[in-house]
């Protein structure tokens, strides 16, 4: 049951995702500085939070404090979606603070609490707190400014939103930083050629919040906050997973694994370029869906068009099943999307479609999106314990350009966090020719059948050949040949 103390305590700011950083919503009565460098987003934040509420009916009052006229605050806003002109005026009502602030401390603290007052307002946006130090140059008279404004608005029940444009260090110097209940920074990371938006809570009074940056973007309907993977790993997760297997359609490999992969695990299908990998990973989403298995196809690399007609030229006719709903193929085309844009957006139809299977082929392009390469194994590990939460039995496919040694051991790379299960193909030459080999490599908790295979790609499909037992060292990149047939016959 819901906590409705708590809850009553909590003023939604009308963007979910931000409500999420800050633990729920802003808490009542509190003052937050919303604070970094011009261009960052804080206006465009702050407008949508009170559009927003102005539009579920919550009266809300815009102060601007310099000589502008309100048009071009009015105008840098109406370009987004949350934007509600007859909202101007009556439920959202704008006030010009700027002649009151030249008088005095108490002259521009008393016009904006009667306007809060007179209105009824329950959230007050100050657009410009740096404007307010520029014009009194006085460290001693801002602080009591704001101070008594806080005591004011959390007497009549009123958020108080303040931007300012200061970087995060910057104002942890001010007195602004104590006299507020709360601070969010924005920032502007440049990487390369790419400009990369995070926003964190960096001190919020009495309220449990979500630490550390995370993700954030513009579009035109405002701002969106993705939070880090890793800070929303599911806790509730000792019930064990059905005893059940997932197919590929294939009868000689779903020998190998022992009639499948287990249900809730997550496998790594690892191989050269052009060995089958994707091949073999639309078998299984093919076979998901023949079974009524909600079934999602992720590429990076073919629009959905493409992938359809890849399957049918190996006889896997998938267009009805994509028809029917049962399979959805998803086209993330490379792009400046961070990983957990990519992976939220993939998270999110897993939950909407109720996604038993998932395939995303292409794994190295999620990891080239890791801006960061220390959180790539938490990241990863992160995003397995998610799948397994949501009950999707999932398999991905990852390039390796090189399989060479003798102990072909991932332990280090960030896909060990990600697969449970570690399936390989590789080409090996033999007696001037090439052939397609596979083996499973670990199946986490799980009988299987570790025997090196050679595999065919035909018309109909991928057949599993028979134990290549006339050579050794093929995986290892040292093949060396122990009897006069090398390649295998059909299982």
């Amino acid at each position: 049951m819901m906590d409705t103390s708590n809850y009553q305590q909590i003023f939604s700011s009308g963007i979910p995702s931000f409500d999420l950083l800050l633990g729920g919503g802003i808490p009542r009565r509190q003052s937050l500085i919303i604070t970094g460098n011009p261009g960052c987003g804080k206006t465009i934040l702050c407008g949508q939070v009170a559009f927003r509420s102005a539009a579920r009916g919550i009266p809300v009052v815009l102060a601007t404090v310099t000589s502008e006229p309100h048009d071009k605050l009015v105008q840098a806003l109406s370009g987004f979606s949350f934007f509600d002109r007859g909202l101007l005026g009556d439920k959202l009502f704008l006030v010009s603070a700027y002649a009151s602030l030249k008088k005095g401390a108490k002259e521009a603290r008393d016009i904006l609490l009667h306007t809060v007052r007179e209105r009824g307002a329950r959230l007050l946006f100050i657009d410009g707190l740096r404007s307010i130090r520029d014009l009194w140059q006085d460290e001693a008279k801002l602080r009591e400014f704001l101070y008594e404004l806080g005591i004011g608005l959390a007497a009549m029940d009123c958020i108080g939103l303040f931007t300012t444009e200061y970087s995060l260090e910057k104002l942890l110097a001010l007195p602004e930083a104590t006299t507020v209940d709360g601070i969010v920074a924005l920032d502007v990371l440049r990487q390369g050629g790419r400009r990369l938006r995070r926003m964190e809570v960096v001190k919020l009074r009495g309220r449990d919040h979500l630490t550390g940056e995370h993700f954030m973007q513009l579009g035109s309907d405002g701002v969106q906050v993705i939070p880090r993977l890793e800070t929303q790993v599911p806790s509730d997760l000792e019930v064990a997973p059905p005893s059940t297997r997932s197919s590929f359609g294939l009868p000689e490999f779903d020998a190998l694994l022992h009639g499948g992969l287990p249900a809730y695990s997550t496998t790594l299908l690892a191989g050269s370029m052009g060995i089958g990998k994707t091949l073999l990973a639309t078998h299984f989403a093919a076979q998901g869906a023949r079974q009524a298995e909600k079934t999602l196809f992720v590429s990076f690399f073919e629009p959905p068009v493409l992938s359809v007609a890849r399957a049918r030229r190996i006889g896997l006719e998938v267009a009805e099943d994509v028809s029917r709903g049962t399979l959805k193929m998803l086209h993330l085309p490379p792009s400046e999307l961070e990983a957990d844009a990519i992976t939220h957006r993939i998270l999110e139809e897993v939950a909407r479609l109720g996604v038993q299977r998932l395939v995303v082929d292409g794994l190295s392009e999620l990891e080239r999106s890791i801006c960061a390469p220390e959180r790539r194994h938490t990241f990863m590990a992160a995003l397995s314990v998610h799948l397994r939460h949501a009950g999707v039995t999932s398999l991905f496919t990852k390039e390796v350009s090189k399989v060479a040694g003798t102990e072909l051991d991932f332990n280090d790379s960030p896909i060990a966090m990600l697969g449970e299960n570690l399936v390989l193909l590789r080409y090996v030459e033999l007696r001037g020719r090439l052939h397609r080999v596979l083996s499973i490599l670990k199946m986490r908790d799980s009988r299987y059948d570790g025997d090196l295979r050679e595999f065919e790609i035909r018309d109909e499909g991928i057949r599993v050949l028979a134990p290549m037992r006339s050579a050794e060292g093929l995986l290892t990149g040292q093949a060396r040949v122990v009897g006069t047939s090398i390649g295998g016959t059909s299982a």
